[in-house]
């Protein structure tokens, strides 16, 4: 058996500090470059009108649902089973934990639903929708995306 020398010591504890340094500043890189970014330039004149635009946007009394059917994603909107369609203002397809995968699907109304092309595989989705009501209320949603097989 080996003696342990001081050496020996120092260099376990400066081999598991640097893979600790090392994952923590490769979570941090990473956490860094896939933020989004701001939702709002300032929070507290959102804050100031959030209540308000709530209420407008729940009083639509929208039942919105988007389903990933192979690469075509389908977005309905209705209101006591009828078929709503409002105008898209934007719409941002992409993944729950990062931007790399945002797409801006150009949406098509068939008179039923709308329908767009995307590039999606397995895994969680989600779907940011900015419509306009016709009586020009925001109705602006994060929406899971189901998964057809």
């Amino acid at each position: 058996m080996t003696e342990i020398k001081g050496w020996h010591v120092f260099a376990a504890f400066a081999t598991a500090f640097g893979v600790i340094i090392a994952v923590n500043v490769t979570l941090a890189v990473n956490a860094v470059r896939t933020f989004p970014g701001l939702e709002v330039r300032n929070s507290y004149v959102a804050s100031q009108i959030f209540d308000e635009n709530r209420a407008a946007q729940l009083a639509l009394d929208w039942d919105v649902d988007a389903e990933l059917h192979g690469d075509e994603l389908r977005l309905s909107v209705t209101r006591d089973g009828q078929t709503v369609a409002p105008r898209i203002e934007e719409a941002t397809f992409g993944r729950a934990t990062s931007v790399a995968w945002d797409q801006r699907p150009e949406f098509v109304f068939d008179g039923r639903v709308y329908r767009a092309a995307v590039m999606a595989g397995r895994g969680n989705w989600n779907l940011r929708l900015r419509a306009r009501a016709d009586d020009g209320t925001l109705f602006q949603q994060r929406i899971v995306v189901r998964v057809i097989q």
